[in-house]
């Protein structure tokens, strides 16, 4: 078989994990616009609550099927898991938050700079060594959210800070998947992402309850199963192709976004958010390639969803 053969083939067996990819992010980016049209009447505890509670029966049903089965559920550190599952509530809060006084394109492009975020704290909470080339993208991925963000200008946004803050907790999820991947199952690191997030909006929703009108019941449900979907479908994609080969479809969120945001609300997003944007895509894609090369993990362990 030629070279260019043998690349087709690889290439070929290679679209499941790609298609799984897709299909998984535009199951989070769906869920992202259902949340966001909730958010004009529900509280955000009530969301984040069923979001969770849907989405629990498919990520045991990932534990099922993964090779340890239900019992690598077990855990010999359940406040990691705790902890882990505390940042969890907060980044989806976050999230769900800023994309009340944010589109959802804008919210998604903030949300593309946690793998820089990651490569930054890998240094001090991973001991990884991190090079010139992917402090400097590190550096043009920040210019990028400034760039979207506009600090100190009539286009500044306080709830951009919000979505920061989203970023910066799924930054620590990934960081805390990846430190802890040799002794706990992925099956377990999303189960418990799960269930912890449900239990404590669970505790805060009766402060602030607020009865869904019947017609809306069903987008509760939904918003659940899509969580629960893309975590299945996000899974696969790592498990049918290399990491290093999916790991760039999950910029598709940005296609999706816009999508929905121009269908819903006809937003469009401006000249400030595809600039940054592209800066932000630009350093990501770099990052992932070197740290390709050098052979480190990827950037987000299978099922760990960047937003949503």
């Amino acid at each position: 078989m030629s070279a260019g053969s043998k690349d087709a083939a690889a290439a070929g067996s290679n679209l499941p994990g790609i298609a799984a990819m897709c299909a998984g992010v535009l199951c989070l980016a769906t869920l992202d616009a259902l949340a966001k049209v909730l958010g004009e009447s529900y509280p955000i505890a009530q969301i984040v609550f069923f979001r969770s509670l849907f989405a629990l029966p498919l990520a045991a049903l990932i534990a099922a099927l993964s090779p340890e089965g239900l019992a690598g559920l077990k855990t010999r550190r359940p406040w990691m898991h705790f902890l882990r599952g505390a940042i969890t509530a907060v980044a989806i809060g976050c999230f769900f938050t800023a994309l009340r006084h944010m589109p959802l394109a804008e919210v998604w492009t903030i949300a593309f700079v946690a793998p820089l975020i990651v490569t930054a704290l890998s240094v001090p909470l991973l001991g990884e060594p991190v090079g010139w080339r992917r402090w400097s993208a590190v550096l043009v991925g920040f210019v990028g959210i400034l760039i979207v963000v506009q600090p100190g200008t009539a286009a500044f946004q306080p709830a951009a800070l919000i979505a920061l803050v989203a970023a910066a907790c799924y930054a620590l999820i990934l960081v805390t998947a990846r430190r802890y991947a040799a002794t706990e199952s992925a099956a377990s690191l999303v189960f418990w992402s799960t269930a912890v997030p449900m239990v404590l909006a669970g505790l805060a929703m009766p402060f602030d309850w607020v009865t869904p009108a019947t017609g809306d019941l069903h987008w509760f449900v939904a918003v659940g199963l899509l969580g629960g979907s893309a975590m299945l479908l996000l899974t696969q994609a790592f498990r049918l192709a290399p990491a290093a080969v999916v790991a760039p479809f999950d910029y598709t969120a940005i296609v999706w976004s816009v999508g929905w945001g121009w269908l819903i609300w006809r937003d469009v997003p401006g000249p400030a958010t595809w600039a940054g944007g592209a800066l932000i895509v630009a350093a990501g894609l770099y990052v992932m390639h070197r740290e390709t090369r050098t052979g480190r993990p990827p950037r987000r362990p299978p099922g760990q969803p960047t937003a949503g």
